[in-house]
């Protein structure tokens, strides 16, 4: 990847330092290289302990070659750092200080069966360790191919002037994705200080953004800050969004306060990598994965993958979701329509099943999200001695007094659902965002 760094010219990399050109990167990188050369081996595991840099990103691209495991992980809680550390047992730990020196750390601790994490550096190629949630809270571990991945991304005739902004964090595969994308594209980017609508705001105006990866509950609040202005975003050319499902609503929203702009949904996951998609059009949910170098298949309403990009397991969880012929089960439900495009409806795991009978939340939550004063919406179950679980919702709002909120939306439920499916509870607060870019 560096040779074709090399061949592009003028600004490449802006962030809360300043702004760096291609030239300025390959050095850095190259400098990087030459300060690691004699501390790194053969299937070494190197965690980068940051966020997006100028200077983490030439550490990456520094390490892409190696023959080694990367361990992108960005900066949190101290409880998640030490449990993500302790599941993964880096031989490196490379951080900065706050003069972008770089740090470099030995770990002493030692995995039972080292072998586990070779899967992919031993053929050669680097390794890119990464993080999904699991059911009971640890985190999963995998490990991507980063070599099939940054061959996987079609090298372009001639170098792209289309800006863009990265909001996806530095241990997210859909922020990665976006990263090595605009680096073989030569596509100059901006990081954000923080992940804040307004500065975010603020950024597309000035630095004119053309293409905005983000997420819905990212875009949610982009929409209620009070510093929206479309004015501000008319440089923008397409807004993809994924990692979480978008209501029919906020869609809408979009398409009323954007309507010059190009809505794509973007698919993927870890365990397959990212998928090339096509909307069936910017106020539609549907959409098509169209990517060679994936199949896909809908067994049960659940939507299956293969992929070239595939990790082969979880290395501390059971891999019932990998299938001997080469089929990840996503876990998602979803609905086809006659031209062949799907939609995301829901998860498998979060079927609330109310005496017997099936609810899925995406129902409801299109229900209340109809309701005036309501930003969005997640509906859940809640164990019952009854019927095993009652639904409830929690609403999202800027409202104080939700009092006639909370009947109106009692009233509605009661109108469009059967009872069932009525929230028995209903739990109000503001709407606010992971460090990953999703709903709390």
């Amino acid at each position: 990847m560096i040779e074709l760094i090399k061949k592009y010219e003028g600004e490449c990399i802006t962030d809360l330092n300043g702004s760096y050109t291609f030239s300025e990167l390959v050095d850095q990188i190259n400098e990087f290289k030459n300060q690691l050369s004699n501390k790194i081996r053969n299937h070494d595991r190197v965690l980068i302990y940051s966020d997006y840099t100028f200077h983490s990103i030439s550490l990456l691209v520094s390490l892409s070659n190696l023959n080694i495991n990367i361990i992108p992980l960005v900066k949190t809680t101290e409880a998640e750092y030490q449990e993500k550390v302790e599941s993964v047992y880096p031989n490196l730990i490379l951080s900065f200080d706050d003069n972008n020196k770089l740090i470099t750390k030995n770990s002493t601790l030692t995995p039972n069966k080292e072998e586990v994490f070779n899967d992919v550096s031993k053929k050669g190629d680097t390794g890119i360790i990464l993080f999904s949630s699991g059911t009971t809270g640890k985190p999963k571990v995998m490990i991507q191919n980063l070599t099939k991945i940054i061959s996987s991304i079609k090298t372009p005739r001639r170098q792209k002037s289309l800006r863009f902004i990265i909001l996806l964090m530095f241990d997210h595969i859909g922020g990665l994705n976006t990263l090595f994308n605009c680096l073989i594209n030569g596509s100059p980017f901006v990081i954000p200080q923080e992940r804040s609508p307004s500065l975010v705001i603020s950024l597309i105006n000035k630095h004119q953004i053309n293409i905005l990866p983000t997420t819905p509950t990212f875009l949610n609040l982009l929409m209620i800050d009070e510093s929206f202005d479309s004015s501000k975003l008319k440089s923008l050319k397409l807004i993809t969004y994924g990692t979480e499902r978008m209501s029919e609503v906020m869609l809408n929203k979009l398409n009323l306060n954007l309507p010059k702009v190009k809505l794509l949904q973007t698919f993927g996951t870890s365990e397959t990598g990212i998928l090339k998609t096509q909307s069936k059009s910017s106020n539609s949910l549907f959409f098509k994965i169209i990517d060679e170098e994936k199949k896909i298949k809908i067994v049960g309403d659940e939507l299956y993958l293969r992929s070239k990009t595939q990790v082969n397991g979880y290395v501390n969880h059971n891999n019932d979701s990998f299938l001997k012929n080469g089929w990840y089960a996503t876990g998602d439900i979803v609905e086809t329509d006659k031209d062949g495009y799907i939609k995301i409806i829901g998860r498998k795991n979060k079927v609330i099943n109310v005496g017997g009978l099936k609810v899925l939340p995406k129902e409801i939550e299109d229900v209340i999200n109809l309701v005036n004063g309501v930003d969005d919406s997640t509906v859940f179950s809640e164990l019952n001695n009854l019927v095993g679980n009652i639904v409830c919702a929690k609403i999202f709002t800027q409202l104080e007094n939700t009092k006639e909120l909370k009947l109106e939306i009692k009233s509605v439920c009661r109108k469009n659902l059967d009872k069932y499916k009525v929230p028995v509870k209903l739990y109000f607060e503001k709407l606010e965002m992971t460090k990953r870019g999703k709903k709390c």
